[in-house]
């Protein structure tokens, strides 16, 4: 089964409180999904909306098509780096909780990105980003304990 996956996150301050949105899209079927807390960074909310849409797939072995606006997130997987920074036990990189989180969904099915231009008016992008927004914007959002725990260090 063919399966697109839009997503994107946002950040308000860089640090700040934080969202993810994805929609997930296979025939006729939709589904939405989004988060937030309340200190995190953009990047980890743009790595996270991948994570959780691939999590939420039923099965393996789905064609899936991710669609997003991250250069960190396309390039560090379509240019091989994250599977550089693996063989580094992802020595200086950021974000290394996501990562690894990423690389035990990721093999499950066949995965491409495809990098598209953020607020360019893509519908589904755009959709993405209200979730996000919206899903940073929520009260009592809870701690993004990957990010608070590296931050304290």
């Amino acid at each position: 089964m063919k399966i697109s996956i839009h997503t994107d996150g946002a950040a308000s301050g860089n640090p700040g409180p934080g969202g993810f949105g994805a929609v997930l899209q296979a025939g006729t079927h939709r589904r939405e999904l989004w988060g937030g807390f309340r200190r995190t960074t953009n990047n980890r909310m743009e790595l996270l909306a991948v994570i959780v849409a691939l999590e939420a797939l039923k099965g393996e072995g789905h064609e899936v098509t991710v669609i997003s606006d991250s250069k960190y997130v396309v390039d560090s997987v379509e240019k091989g780096w994250v599977f550089g920074w693996v063989k580094k036990d992802f020595a200086k990189k950021a974000n290394p909780d996501l990562w690894k989180r990423f690389l035990a969904i990721y093999p499950k099915h066949r995965v491409k990105f495809q990098w598209i231009k953020g607020h360019a008016g893509h519908p589904l992008n755009e959709l993405c980003d209200r979730l996000a927004v919206a899903a940073r914007e929520q009260p009592g959002l809870p701690p993004d304990v990957g990010y608070e725990s590296q931050a304290a260090i």
